[in-house]
């Protein structure tokens, strides 16, 4: 169902938001040219209903934008995931932020340190998966040479419909794993749960992203608090 869900929104979001609207962006679909990784993701750990959902923004140019996955630090994916599908090639790429999938040099911060919890606190991907799943609200990447876009800062007529697409599939994604709780990673993914409508109780957390001062100190720490804080965890762990 999930598989099925994330075509459509491939789909949906595929054919108008390299418009004239983004002069100077180059827009990138993970799901297009890295779809066989992310649907393998899913295939292998996002099959039965969870209790958590942990909901991302958009990819990382390091991360999902390489790899396929939410958050998806390469040697995380690779060697803890156990991901291993080819990673296809956009048709146009940016030179600041080149595709280069499981070559990727690149560190992604954020995906770093929010795996990098989980693998902490629960040791292997089954017991994680066991009871979690991660997904991201938005699978397009805007890169220009500025930096990386985040979609909360597009144009209106390209955030509008985008985010309609993105609410549908998010429902979609919520009914197919029945989560008790979504958890956004950051406050823009929790906003966008809640105006989805989601059923089901929605936290958030500190966004891992080191453009956080916050983030840069013991933010395992802090999110495994506000975990706790919010009946998401059971209990904190150091």
């Amino acid at each position: 169902m999930l598989i099925a869900a994330a075509r459509r929104l491939r789909d949906a979001v595929g054919g108008y938001f390299s418009s004239p609207s983004l002069p100077g962006l180059v827009t990138l679909n993970p799901l297009v040219y890295a779809g066989a990784a992310f649907e393998e993701y899913v295939a292998k750990w996002g099959t039965t209903e969870r209790r958590v959902l942990f909901l991302g923004m958009n990819p990382g140019p390091w991360g999902m934008a390489q790899t396929g996955v939410p958050f998806g630090e390469v040697s995380v994916v690779r060697d803890w995931l156990g991901i291993t599908a080819p990673i296809g090639r956009p048709t146009e790429t940016h030179p600041k932020y080149p595709i280069d999938g499981w070559g990727c040099r690149r560190s992604e911060v954020s995906g770093r340190r929010l795996w990098g919890l989980f693998v902490k606190r629960f040791v292997t991907p089954e017991a994680f998966f066991a009871e979690h799943f991660v997904a991201n609200y938005c699978p397009l990447l805007f890169v220009g040479d500025g930096g990386n876009v985040t979609p909360d800062r597009l144009p209106k007529e390209v955030r509008a419909p985008l985010f309609e697409a993105c609410d549908e599939h998010l429902r979609e994604t919520i009914a197919a794993l029945r989560p008790r709780f979504v958890v956004g990673v950051g406050n823009f993914a929790a906003t966008r749960a809640l105006a989805a409508g989601v059923a089901a109780a929605v936290a958030v957390v500190l966004h891992p992203s080191p453009a956080s001062p916050r983030s840069n100190s013991d933010w395992a720490g802090t999110v495994s608090r506000q975990l706790v804080e919010q009946g998401v965890w059971k209990h904190h762990i150091e």
